[in-house]
């Protein structure tokens, strides 16, 4: 798990890199001084991620990534609150056991997301599945990782939580 989000953020900091130009990247360069002009002291707040669509940091889908890193922010600085991933549509098929998921992605490797999950749920994270998802593929309760819960339907429990002042990410 360490080793997939560190190699991720590597990703991402060498993309950040390659967008600085070919000269940038031949000499180091020590970077400048950051004021930040507004900081974002977070007390508390609840968090719903929108995990609709597959989006990537190279292997890492990008939800997980902030998932992870606003876990350990919550952590580092003692911010109150709960973070929660529904998984739905092109993105449900994240949270399946492994047989399910090798017969839903015809492969033979297994999920690769579920140590990711595990970590993230060891974070506080809470993981759903959404029902309308699991009926449309034909996938049961025992499809899924151990600890994801099922809700009655991804786009009424957005709302739901929207409704109870959580803020959604859409990564």
């Amino acid at each position: 798990m360490k080793t997939m989000l560190r190699n991720s953020i590597h990703v991402l900091l060498c993309a950040a890199s390659m967008a600085l130009g070919a000269s940038a990247m031949a000499a180091p360069m020590k970077p400048d001084p950051i004021h930040v002009d507004i900081p974002v002291p977070l007390k508390h707040a609840n968090v719903v991620f929108n995990m609709d669509r597959p989006h990537f940091v190279g292997d890492l889908p990008t939800g997980m990534l902030y998932m992870h890193l606003l876990a350990k922010r919550y952590e580092k600085d003692h911010v109150t609150g709960k973070i929660i991933g529904v998984f739905h549509g092109p993105g449900a098929y994240m949270v399946l056991n492994d047989a399910a998921y090798d017969k839903a992605r015809h492969v033979k490797t297994g999920n690769p997301y579920a140590p990711v999950l595990a970590e993230l749920r060891k974070q506080g994270v809470q993981i759903e599945e959404c029902r309308v998802s699991m009926m449309a593929h034909h996938w049961g309760n025992a499809n899924l990782l151990p600890g994801v819960l099922v809700n009655g339907g991804a786009i009424a429990r957005l709302i739901e939580l929207e409704q109870q002042g959580y803020v959604e990410i859409q990564p």
